[in-house]
């Protein structure tokens, strides 16, 4: 419990600076003078003030916020802080200041990748058979348990994800395997068969299979600076193509929504990978900030992307959102979001009663 929770602060804690950090930097290239830069809501505990701006922590660490001059458009302006003021900067500035936060979330996750892929190299699935059914393609044209397979149709292979891929596309066609079985090399036919099969998200899809099944044997690919970057880049793009497939497979209900889990179910699980190792906790607080980026910039008011898409609005008109139409979606913002803080709280506390 005590390694969840010293997890779980650690966790919060590192997503929620590096996403101020990047509100805060922006604002301060962009000449906008910062009022508080907090770490958490409610009380201060402790904190420091530099110039004009305080810099805190405070009790409730569930998130974070940065209060620049004259963030509010009817706030009281001195005329020695206009030139300081947020609302008095052109839109382009303010939707760079905006961005900043969940931008500086896909930033950490490519910097953590990056060293996590420079260290560790990548992780490749070999393809090497561990279940054959019966009556398959595989099985009838003699492909074994504990067969590698080292080319498909003349192409040299490394992965189990290559293999699949050469194997769906084949559409069916014959293709001829090479096999490593022990001392020996084999070349087998296999004709690949349309089946339905279960996708990630639970969906029934079709597609060519053969009836095999991974070993789970792999190995660990020694990366370069500049592959290890290119692998950051593509996981986080991965990662957040998923989210966004995910947040859609809700909508439509394809996804069941006990899927999403609060502030309980991130503590549990950054405990789980806090105990399997530094390592471990690193990728899931790079793929937490991909999830942070990617929920911030939904176009939902009082979440960085409403504030983007009135800056939007006014970018193409000319002139700012109506300040009544703005604070009814801000307050329709804020019931959708306690609405939602209430659902994963009760996904949280059912987990947990489910489990013991």
């Amino acid at each position: 419990m005590g390694t969840s929770i010293f997890a779980f602060i650690i966790v919060l804690g590192v997503l929620i600076f590096v996403h101020e950090l990047g509100h805060f930097l922006f604002a301060r290239l962009f000449g906008v003078g910062v009022e508080r830069f907090s770490l958490g809501f409610g009380p201060k505990i402790f904190g420091k003030k530099i110039g004009i701006t305080d810099y805190r922590v405070s009790a409730i660490p569930l998130g974070g916020y940065v209060k620049m001059v004259g963030e509010e458009p009817d706030a009281p302006i001195t005329p020695e802080n206009l030139p300081l003021s947020f609302t008095h900067k052109h839109v382009l500035k303010r939707m760079g200041i905006v961005a900043a936060g969940p931008l500086f979330n896909f930033l950490l996750a490519v910097v953590l990748f990056f060293f996590l892929f420079l260290i560790y190299g990548s992780f490749v699935v070999k393809p090497s058979i561990g279940e054959v059914l019966k009556d398959s393609p595989a099985d009838r044209a003699g492909i074994s348990k504990g067969d590698l397979v080292t080319a498909v149709d003349g192409n040299e292979i490394q992965s189990w994800e290559q293999m699949a891929r050469l194997i769906t596309e084949s559409r069916g066609k014959s293709l001829d395997l090479r096999i490593q079985r022990g001392d020996a090399t084999l070349d087998l036919t296999v004709t690949p068969e349309m089946k339905a099969t279960k996708n990630l998200f639970g969906e029934d899809v079709e597609r060519y299979v053969i009836g095999i099944g991974a070993s789970g044997d792999t190995f660990s690919r020694d990366l370069n600076p500049v592959q290890a970057l290119s692998e950051s880049l593509v996981q986080t793009y991965q990662i957040t193509k998923l989210t966004l497939l995910s947040i859609v497979k809700i909508v439509q209900g394809t996804l069941s929504s006990k899927t999403i889990g609060g502030p309980i179910m991130i503590a549990e699980m950054a405990g789980e990978h806090a105990r399997q190792g530094f390592a471990n906790l690193m990728f899931f607080i790079a793929l937490l900030s991909v999830n942070l980026g990617v929920l911030n910039f939904l176009p939902i008011p009082v979440l960085d992307g409403g504030h983007l898409l009135f800056f939007l609005v006014e970018a193409v008109t000319g002139r700012p959102v109506n300040m009544r139409a703005r604070e009814i979606a801000q307050q329709i913002g804020i019931a959708l979001l306690i609405l939602l803080m209430v659902y994963v709280m009760y996904n949280d506390i059912a987990r947990l009663v489910f489990n013991w």
